[in-house]
């Protein structure tokens, strides 16, 4: 009689001799081993949270660290420079209530003005008439109460715009033999000049390596102070230029002056190392 195997033990199945044509059952993996699997990935995403988590603070700390390194400065420029450019304002009135004979006598008073310019050495291209203004106070119901019973304000005005700054300012100083002719200037608006600066853009590129000099001057004193060195520029602002009057007064106003000074203060950042 065959001798019949029992399949179910395994140890005895396991330590059966191998047979080719025996049929073998396979293993499945199962779901304990997927879970061991799961917890070690786990665990390796929580080490690398855990590393960057302590990097990137870390490297943060350190470039804010690495930003307290530096100085910043400021360096002062001043030039001393003269306008270029005059630009003369003439505004003259004429008052009454006949219109047509202001209109003729602002008219000669203009003739009057401009034979003085031509005579005093200014040229043509140099000077321009602007638009009469009428002004009809009968006609304005803001105006306070007319008592001199004048109605009519006519306004006429010669512009000068001239390069030759002395000439205008030797014509201004004779300006009062107009009014040895009858002609009333409005000096509403203050000085009738204006003196003028355009060349800027021609120096401002001396001013701003003068300034930058200064600045990295007071940085290498602060850095001798500080036994450290001055390493490069961190961060750089060349500042405003403004042109002010030469002599500074309380009441001084830079376009009233001929002569004046253009000032920028430029403030530059350095690393220390």
């Amino acid at each position: 009689m065959a001798k019949i195997e029992n399949l179910n033990e395994r140890t005895e199945f396991e330590n059966r001799p191998f047979e080719a044509r025996r049929f073998r059952p396979f293993k499945v993996r199962g779901f304990r081993s997927y879970k061991r699997s799961f917890r070690g990935f786990g665990a390796l995403i929580l080490a690398l949270s855990i590393a960057l988590a302590g990097f990137f603070p870390g490297y943060y700390y350190y470039k804010a660290k690495r930003g307290l390194n530096s100085v910043i400065v400021k360096g002062l420029a001043e030039k001393e420079v003269r306008a270029n450019l005059a630009i003369w304002d003439m505004k003259y009135v004429v008052t009454g209530n006949d219109v047509l004979k202001l209109q003729q006598e602002i008219s000669r008073q203009t003739e009057v003005i401009l034979a003085f310019l031509a005579q005093n050495g200014f040229q043509n291209e140099e000077i321009t008439v602007g638009r009469l203004e009428t002004n009809d106070l009968m006609a304005n119901p803001y105006s306070s109460r007319n008592e001199n019973n004048i109605r009519f304000i006519l306004t006429q005005s010669v512009t000068i715009k001239s390069e030759n700054v002395d000439l205008v300012a030797r014509v201004l100083n004779k300006s009062g033999d107009l009014v040895a002719k009858g002609i009333i200037f409005n000096s509403e608006y203050g000085s009738p000049v204006s003196y003028l600066f355009t060349n800027l853009n021609d120096i401002k590129p001396e001013m701003l390596a003068k300034a930058t000099k200064n600045a990295k001057d007071a940085a290498l004193q602060f850095a001798a102070n500080s036994s450290s060195k001055v390493g490069k520029i961190r961060h750089a602002n060349q500042g405003v230029f403004s042109i002010l009057p030469r002599e500074e007064t309380l009441s001084s106003s830079e376009t009233q002056q001929i002569e004046k000074k253009v000032r920028v203060v430029s403030t530059v950042e350095y690393w220390l190392e």
